[in-house]
């Protein structure tokens, strides 16, 4: 693992493991540090919000806390589609700030050794990869590992946490 992957990346020391949540947008899997999330929630109401980015879907009543909830297929520039029955929101905590992630389905929760997880690999400079912390390999399969700290923008968490601080 190169020196960005490994800044991103749990601790690991070499034959260590972390565990990671995987979930699927369209046919990709990716994953998200399990310490990172809180729960997984069946899709609930949303309320909109207005004047928030596309991706930004609105705010759900957890439990009688509001946080926001983002579409991650929007926010990475695919396609809007209809819910199933799968899809969910994974509420986690990045930066401070209780959030969820509308994604397509759930997958499992994998355990990674440092070794099965490389750099993502560079794209050229149009392309915006710095919320990648890696590819994790496991059995015949790649799940891009995200860094659930930079897939939001500042700009982005200071919005939506605006509205959480207003209790």
């Amino acid at each position: 693992m190169s020196t960005a992957a490994a800044e991103a990346a749990p601790a690991l020391q070499a034959g260590a493991s972390a565990k990671f949540l995987t979930f699927f947008l369209d046919s990709e899997e990716y994953g998200i540090e399990i310490l990172k999330v809180h729960e997984i929630i069946g899709l609930m109401p949303i309320t909109r919000v207005p004047r928030t980015p596309e991706y930004v879907m609105g705010v759900v009543n957890l439990r009688g806390k509001v946080i926001p909830v983002v579409d991650l297929r929007l926010k990475f520039g695919m396609e809007a589609i209809e819910p199933t029955e799968l899809t969910c929101i994974i509420v986690v905590q990045a930066r401070g700030l209780v959030f969820g992630l509308v994604v397509d389905r759930v997958s499992e929760v994998v355990d990674l050794i440092q070794e099965n997880i490389e750099d993502a690999p560079t794209f050229g400079s149009g392309i915006d990869t710095d919320y990648i912390m890696g590819m994790g390999k496991s059995e015949d399969r790649v799940t891009i590992l995200l860094d659930i700290d930079r897939v939001l923008s500042q700009g982005d968490i200071e919005k939506m946490s605006a509205g959480q601080n207003e209790d």
